[in-house]
């Protein structure tokens, strides 16, 4: 006689439908991919839909950063408000897009609950750098502009959309 296995996916139960809806509707109003940014930026939103901001230090920004994105390392951000310096960089009222490292760092998450304490509307760009980088956009560093190629585990080679 077969035994029958309990699923290990079910073994907590599936949510009603009207919290699923809520919980992915939220997890999207404070999360944009690294794909959708692409998009604006090559489409001319960025600076004028929102302003994407790199959370992330000065070597980091120099190694390599998102074009057109503003340098804002989490850890200066409270001190550069207190000094009236956020005005030039982060217009009132247009939504910020922060990112970091990636995946497994959590900087961009902090200046992100940073921006939204001071008022400004933000979401976090998840995937940072790292995802950016392989799902092959272009980048800018000290040493010029890199167009990378595309990790196939990440996005389809030869596009600049997954298409999701």
């Amino acid at each position: 006689m077969s035994q029958v296995v309990a699923s290990a996916v079910l073994s907590s139960p599936v949510a009603a439908n009207q919290v699923a809806v809520a919980h992915f509707a939220a997890r999207l109003s404070f999360e944009a991919d690294v794909s959708d940014v692409h998009a604006d930026l090559e489409s001319g939103q960025l600076g004028h839909a929102f302003v994407l901001v790199d959370t992330r230090s000065d070597e980091s920004w120099d190694q390599g950063h998102i074009p057109g994105a503003v340098h804002l390392p989490t850890r200066l951000i409270v001190r550069r408000a207190a000094a009236g310096a956020l005005d030039p960089l982060l217009p009132a009222g247009i939504p910020v897009v922060t990112y970091c490292w990636g995946p497994g760092c959590n900087g961009a998450t902090k200046a992100a609950l940073a921006l939204a304490e001071l008022g400004y509307p933000v979401k976090e760009m998840i995937g940072g750098f790292e995802y950016w980088v392989r799902e092959g956009f272009a980048y800018e560093s000290k040493q010029g502009r890199f167009s990378p190629a595309t990790d196939p585990l990440t996005a389809p080679v030869g596009t600049t959309s997954c298409a999701c």
